[in-house]
C-alpha cells in the first residue's frame, strides 16, 4: 500500500478547532522562520506557525507520530496531532487517539496522593510500615528486603521525590532482588519500584482501590473520558502503535494490571485537560499545590538514567539551575523563575510536559515514536522560549553527553 505524504496527516477534531482556535495546517512542511517564543504572537499565528514547524521537524528526524497541546492558564490554546498512529496501515494520529502515557502516570498518581494527604488519609512523612499490618519483607513481593532495616523508615515523601534508595526496576538487579543502595532521603535516584511500593501501601495497608481513586480524583475530575489505568476494549478502535529509534514497529501493549508507575493509557486531549487542572491546583489546598512543585531533594546526578550508577555523581550544571525533585515532578529555575516537568519514555514512546509556574503555561507532548525526543528541545523553545530545561540530564545520548 502506498503511503500518503507525511504532511497530509494532521488531525484535530473540528470541535477542538472551534473551541480553542487551533488551525490545522495540511500543506507541505516548508520551513517557517519564527522568532521564538511563539507566545509573543497572536493565538491564530501561533497555531499555524507551530503546526508547520512541528511537521518540518518531524519530517527531518523521521518522527512517525506526535501530539501537542499548549496550556495558557485556564485555556488550552493549541491542540493538534501529526503523523501516524500506524504507519503501515496509513492510519492518522488524532487528538483522541489512545497513546501510552508511560511515566506521566507517576505525575497523575502523585497528584492523587496529595489529595489524600489534604484529607488526612496519607501523611507524607509517616513511614509506610505504620500503615501495614505486618513487616514489609514478610509480603511476597518484598521478601528480598529482609535483613535491611531501611524499609522501616521509608515514607511517601521519599517515594514521590525518588529518594528511596531503590533501583528503578527490580529486573535491573542481580536475580531481581531489590535492595536499598542508600538510606532513604539521602539523595535522588529515579525509582519506579518506589511507586509500586506506595501503591501497595495504599491498597494493602489503607484498603484503597488505586484504579478507582485515580478515576474519581483525576480522570473524572478533569473530564478525561479516554484515559484509564487499565486496558479497555474500546481503546482498540483508535490506538497508537509504537516506533523505536530505528523506526521499527511495536504494537501497543494492552496493560491489564494497574500500575502507579506507568500503566496509564490516554490521549493528548485528555492530558491537556489534566495538566490544565493540575496547573490550576484543582482538588488541592493552596498549601499542598505549593508543596507539589517545591524542590524537596536536590538532583546532582550527571544524568537521569541509569539511576543507581549515576546517583552519587556531581554535576555542576544541576546546581546552577537548582534542579530538584518535586512530588512526582522535576523542578528547576528558569529565566523567569520556577519550572516543573515530567517525562515518560520507553523504547517506542517519548512524552514530555514542561510548565512555567509564573506564566502559568504548559507544553504537553505525546509521541508514539521515540525519535520525537530529538526534536523536543526545538518545540519547547518555539512555544515556551528558553526554560533552562536540563536536556543533557534527561536525554544525554541525544545531546552529545
Amino acid at each position: 500500500m502506498s503511503k500518503p505524504p507525511f504532511a497530509a496527516i494532521i488531525r484535530t477534531p473540528l470541535i477542538s478547532v472551534l473551541a480553542i482556535g487551533t488551525v490545522a495546517c495540511a500543506k507541505s512542511p516548508d520551513t517557517l522562520q519564527v522568532e521564538p517564543p511563539l507566545k509573543d504572537h497572536s493565538p491564530a499565528l501561533q497555531s499555524v506557525a507551530l503546526d508547520k514547524e512541528i511537521m518540518r521537524l518531524m519530517a527531518e528526524e523521521d518522527v512517525k507520530g506526535l501530539a501537542v497541546a499548549v496550556i495558557d492558564g485556564s485555556d488550552i490554546t493549541h491542540l493538534s496531532a501529526y503523523g501516524f498512529r500506524n504507519v503501515e496501515r496509513a492510519l492518522p494520529l488524532e487528538t483522541d487517539t489512545i497513546m501510552y502515557g508511560a511515566s506521566l502516570t507517576k505525575a497523575a498518581f502523585a497528584y492523587m496522593v496529595l489529595q489524600l494527604v489534604d484529607e488526612g488519609i496519607v501523611d507524607l512523612d509517616r513511614p509506610l510500615s505504620d500503615d501495614l499490618d505486618q513487616p514489609l519483607p514478610t509480603y511476597d513481593d518484598w521478601r528480598s528486603l529482609q535483613g535491611d532495616d531501611d524499609w522501616q523508615h521509608l515514607t511517601p515523601r521519599h517515594i514521590l521525590t525518588h529518594s528511596t534508595g531503590l533501583a528503578n526496576l527490580r529486573f535491573l538487579e542481580p536475580d531481581m532482588d531489590l535492595k536499598f543502595h542508600f538510606t532513604p532521603g539521602e539523595r535522588y535516584a529515579y525509582s519506579g519500584e518506589g511507586f509500586y511500593l506506595l501503591q501497595f501501601m495504599l491498597e494493602k495497608g489503607l484498603g484503597l482501590d488505586v484504579k478507582a481513586e485515580m478515576q474519581a480524583r483525576i480522570f473524572d475530575r478533569f473530564a478525561m473520558p479516554n484515559t484509564d489505568m487499565q486496558w479497555r476494549a474500546d481503546f482498540a478502535d483508535n490506538l497508537a502503535d509504537g516506533y523505536a529509534m530505528d523506526g521499527s514497529f511495536e504494537p501497543h501493549d494492552e496493560r491489564s494490571h494497574v500500575s502507579a508507575s506507568g500503566s496509564m493509557d490516554t490521549t493528548i486531549a485528555d492530558q491537556a485537560r489534566m495538566w490544565r487542572g493540575m496547573l490550576a491546583g484543582e482538588g488541592l489546598s493552596e498549601s499542598m499545590r505549593a508543596e507539589w512543585v517545591r524542590g524537596h531533594v536536590p538532583i546532582r546526578s550527571k544524568q537521569k538514567f541509569p539511576t543507581i550508577e549515576h546517583n552519587a555523581t556531581d554535576e555542576p550544571r544541576s546546581e546552577m539551575i537548582n534542579l530538584s525533585a518535586g512530588l512526582g515532578l522535576e523542578t528547576w529555575d528558569g529565566p523567569n523563575g520556577l519550572n516543573f516537568a515530567k517525562g515518560g519514555h520507553n523504547d517506542w514512546t517519548g512524552n514530555m510536559v514542561i510548565c512555567q509556574e509564573a506564566e502559568q503555561r504548559c507544553l504537553v507532548m505525546l509521541a508514539n515514536s521515540v525519535r520525537a525526543e530529538i526534536i523536543f528541545p526545538d518545540i519547547v523553545n518555539l512555544v515556551l522560549g528558553e526554560t533552562n530545561y536540563p536536556w543533557w540530564w534527561t536525554y544525554p545520548a541525544l545531546h552529545g553527553e
